[in-house]
């Protein structure tokens, strides 16, 4: 097999393939055994007719095409990795050639990662927030504490922001009671920003026992979209009351007998999650400080994939909420149109990633282990609720352990780029990334790592 590559752009070639007939061999055995399958020959059980039979009968191009549906595909592959390109979407491909008994020829053209090379990231010098852990960062976790154990008490008085409220809700259209907009013994608080606009601008003042109405736009159901007169009766009125902050909370939200234990401990895992955010931070700055300095041109097609796949997750999104498409994007303070926009500038950053991370990993000789692979999926599963070996079966049935081994390998890649940043804190502070792993996982870590400098690169395990 003989291969030619034509550049048409920075990131489409063209790739003229010729291939000798006698490569077809297994292709064409393959097809004369498909179509004797296929055909019905008296005097011939089926799947037993001789090619020379099927050729009489049916003809030689029956079988060539055939042969050419089964032989291409793998001939673009093996022609791809001879000339060492890298795909990003599936080949136009025309056999332009077919010499019968000789040789064929055929077209792939097809969009490629561009050509680029990585700038030095030794030394990459980034900026993360400092781990110091102010007392304001202590008493804002103790408030989402208080928060979480706090009681409602009902008042005598008209609902204010931040109160309870339990109330029954209905829609008219025209006078005329929408069946399916309506809810009885709500409970909702004030001031929590409703979809349904205008809710929260009614229910401050009223008193339990009274009744009132505002016009809105409905948010969902048959008539999405359509004005209505919105009645709400509010049933009873109440307060979040907070407990005290005292050894007796403490006994109750903790495992502490003291406040001042808690208040410790508390100061102690506020700690730990900055230092984890120092080591994402330093590895997503040092990944963006690099990004700067490359311009890596960007191929249609797959930018367009990656929005089209962005746009269908959105809508997908939409359906499930059983918003109107206006309240879903009111919802999370935003437009559609901010929201196509940012999927632009996203996609084109997620591809120029995956480019600049994939030649990290072969230049670091990044690989995954096995238990590396198990470890992802456990993980995962733990975060989508399902047990580890039902992923497990699902990536496997769906071919995508190769996406989840991608994963991995481009995580290495953005741990290799923080570990060799320099990284200083907002303070002017020298972080120690390794030092941070020490504290944060505990000294066997560092064991381990020492110990995988004497592995294959393709076999180390991230810290």
């Amino acid at each position: 097999m003989k291969t030619a590559v034509e550049e048409l752009s920075p990131t489409r070639v063209k790739l003229t393939v010729e291939v000798p007939f006698d490569e077809l061999r297994p292709s064409m055995d393959a097809a004369y055994k498909k179509v004797a399958q296929q055909v019905r020959v008296p005097g011939f059980r089926p799947g037993k007719v001789p090619a020379r039979i099927i050729e009489q009968r049916f003809g030689r191009a029956v079988v060539l095409e055939e042969t050419l549906n089964d032989a291409v595909p793998k001939l673009y592959g093996k022609a791809v990795d001879e000339v060492d390109v890298f795909p990003v979407a599936q080949p136009d491909i025309e056999v332009t050639k077919i010499e019968d008994g000789e040789q064929i020829e055929f077209t792939a053209e097809v969009d490629i990662r561009p050509n680029f090379e990585v700038p030095d990231y030794q030394g990459l010098e980034v900026t993360v927030d400092s781990a110091e852990v102010s007392d304001e960062d202590v008493d804002a976790q103790l408030n989402a504490l208080r928060q979480r154990f706090a009681t409602l008490t009902g008042v005598e008085r008209a609902a204010a922001n931040g109160d309870f409220v339990v109330m029954d809700l209905r829609a008219e259209i025209d006078g005329a009671n929408i069946e399916e907009q309506q809810a009885s013994e709500v409970s909702y608080e004030v001031g929590a920003g409703s979809v349904l606009q205008g809710l929260d601008a009614a229910l401050e003042g009223m008193s339990a026992g009274e009744e009132k109405s505002f016009k809105t736009e409905l948010v969902g159901g048959e008539n999405a979209g359509d004005e209505a007169d919105v009645i709400i009766t509010v049933k009873s009125v109440k307060e979040k009351v907070l407990p005290e902050l005292d050894d007796e909370f403490a006994q109750l939200a903790s495992e502490f007998d003291t406040l001042d234990e808690l208040k410790t401990s508390i100061r102690e895992q506020a700690r730990r999650n900055k230092l984890i955010d120092q080591v994402v931070q330093a590895r997503e700055k040092a990944l963006d400080t690099l990004l700067e300095q490359i311009d890596i041109p960007l191929p249609d097609s797959a930018l367009k994939a990656e929005v089209d796949a962005r746009k269908h997750n959105l809508n997908h999104q939409v359906a499930e909420s059983g918003l109107s498409r206006d309240a879903f994007f009111r919802l999370y303070q935003t437009t559609e149109e901010e929201r196509f926009a940012e999927f632009e500038t996203n996609s084109a950053r997620a591809i120029k990633v995956g480019f600049v991370l994939d030649k990290i990993v072969k230049a670091e000789e990044l690989g995954v282990s096995e238990q590396e692979l198990t470890n992802f999926v456990v993980r995962r599963a733990m975060e989508m609720g399902v047990q580890p070996n039902e992923l497990a079966k699902h990536l496997a049935d769906n071919d995508q352990l190769t996406l989840a081994m991608v994963e991995i390998v481009r995580d290495k890649a953005k741990s290799v780029l923080g570990d060799a940043a320099k990284v200083v804190d907002t303070d002017g502070n020298e972080v120690d990334l390794k030092a941070i792993y020490a504290e944060v996982n505990g000294q066997e870590v560092v064991e381990e790592e020492a110990a995988a400098e004497d592995e294959p690169a393709g076999e180390k395990s991230e810290a």
